[in-house]
């Protein structure tokens, strides 16, 4: 069979409950509505860990951080996982990265043959919790409130710097693509650091939101003492109790954070111009890494099972699928295996051990009956918490916490636990068993433990004395771009151009 072309789109921190059927009504995103109007929806789709670097880990491979051992933002993604990326190249696609992927340890290119960017965030062991520190902040990187209060207007900052750049560097190739150079298949990564706080935006974006109705969340600020176990170590990672959170400070970051995804969809924008206007065909996939909570409940960025929090975008536009909206609860650890289903691209080998499922039977009308999982063991726990959502139900467990247990359906904002409802204990005997079933949480706990002990060694070893750092550095061969006398100018000029002259 030929070969689609293959273009995901991946964004960070981007709250799926904003995406019911495509971006929401009131949100300025026409590129990305567009988009959805071509594209099997899926409204119910939860990232495989709340936090950056496990949910894109799993999300490249197909795996649960349990199994990738990518517990946190400092843990090693181990180069003999296969990810996507290696899947295709290895059928003949050219694999290309444009943007962040938070890879930690030596390897930065998992697969990918190329990349066009260095990362936003630093891919060595410095950012690693410490289980044997419970209550520890690590100042100098963790989250804060900052972001909130800080909250505002700015034409430029590191954040768009960067992304200005991903855009930049993805619309180049998609150019590159349609000069022809290379006959083989293509499947590019473009992934934007927007809309991640801090809650900056630029003018022209902040001005849309001027008059929005939705500055404040649902769920207003829940007492910490009314807090779940966990919301309440996430507070205290946050440092919440060393600010004073106003109204005003809410509306605010809100509003910049929508300001971020209309930023965020013009670069969209800009990368599927120049798709369209070289005349390209590709599958395009659009998903983030895991939500943002924007306040609901007073919780604020990631790192929680909540569905501001978990749930996340995830659109396909492929000839193989039928547009339409899919309420099925997936996960994007199926973004793996549904990539190389739409490729032909077959995970015989290593399917035994993956736990993303093809979503493309699903863009055909097929029901899954398959629970979705996810898996927390980053900053603000002190261990793993694991969770299910099967139907219509949630359900949380930790050896720390006691459980719980949502419907979502008749309690869309999780505010009612029924783990110790009377009426409900069959529904959480009979999760708790499938959960005790996949997970057995004293082990996991000692993985995590085992992985972090040795990382602040090696780390600390490694800052001593003499430093090589493992940022990627992108490669940019001089003498090979543009005009240079070891080349004929006619063919250079010929073959550079598209359409080609006459």
């Amino acid at each position: 069979m030929n070969k689609p072309n293959i273009l995901i789109f991946m964004v960070d921190q981007l709250n799926g409950t904003f995406f019911p059927d495509g971006p929401a009504d009131w949100l300025h995103a026409p590129n990305i509505k567009k988009l959805a109007a071509r594209s099997t929806r899926f409204k119910n789709a939860y990232t495989a860990s709340p936090l950056c670097a496990p949910g894109r880990a799993s999300y490249m491979s197909g795996q649960l951080p349990s199994v990738t051992g990518v517990y946190d933002n400092a843990a090693e993604f181990p180069s003999s996982i296969p990810t996507y990326a290696h899947h295709l190249r290895r059928a003949g696609y050219q694999t290309c990265l444009s943007g962040k992927m938070h890879f930690v340890g030596p390897d930065q290119l998992h697969g990918f043959e190329e990349r066009m960017t260095t990362d936003i965030y630093p891919p060595d062991f410095g950012w690693t919790p410490d289980y044997r520190k419970p209550g520890e902040r690590i100042e100098w990187w963790y989250h804060n409130m900052g972001s909130v209060t800080g909250a505002g207007v700015a034409e430029i900052t590191n954040q768009m710097e960067y992304d200005d750049e991903v855009a930049y560097h993805a619309t180049r190739k998609i150019y590159d693509y349609a000069r022809g150079k290379d006959a083989r298949p293509w499947c590019m990564t473009v992934s934007f650091t927007h809309p991640h706080d801090p809650y900056v935006a630029r003018r022209k974006y902040w001005d849309l939101y001027e008059d929005c109705e939705h500055l404040m969340p649902e769920v207003g600020p829940i007492p910490y003492e009314e807090q779940d176990a966990h919301s309440q170590r996430i507070l205290d990672a946050n440092d919440r109790d060393n600010f004073n959170i106003s109204d005003d400070h809410i509306r605010r970051a809100r509003r910049a954070y929508f300001a971020n995804i209309s930023y965020l969809d013009d670069k969209v924008g800009e990368v599927m111009e120049a798709l369209e206007s070289t005349r390209q065909e590709a599958i395009i996939l659009f998903v983030a890494d895991h939500g943002d909570m924007l306040g609901e409940r007073g919780l604020w960025f990631k790192m929680s099972f909540f569905e501001g929090s978990a749930r996340v975008p995830l659109m396909i536009s492929s000839p193989d699928m039928t547009p339409g909206l899919v309420t099925d609860a997936v996960s994007n650890i199926d973004v793996c295996p549904t990539l190389c289903d739409l490729a032909g691209v077959s995970m015989e080998e290593v399917m035994p051990w993956t736990a993303g499922m093809s979503l493309v039977p699903m863009g055909q009308g097929v029901e899954r009956t398959e629970p979705v999982a996810m898996e927390y063991a980053g900053e603000a726990s002190y261990a793993p918490l694991v969770c299910l959502r099967y139907g219509k139900w949630k359900y949380v467990r930790c050896s720390l916490d006691p459980d719980q247990l949502f419907d979502l359906d008749a309690d869309p904002a999780e505010l009612k636990n029924l783990a110790e409802a009377p009426e409900h204990q069959g529904t959480r005997e009979s999760l708790c068993a499938k959960s005790e079933q996949r997970w057995d949480l004293e082990r996991f706990d000692e993985e995590v433990r085992r992985s972090q002990a040795r990382r602040w060694v090696v780390y600390e070893a490694l800052r001593n004395g003499d430093y090589f750092p493992w940022d990627y550095q992108p490669l940019q061969k001089a003498s090979e771009r543009y005009m240079r006398n070891h080349m004929d100018l006619n063919i250079l000029e010929e073959s550079q151009r598209f359409p080609r002259g006459e």
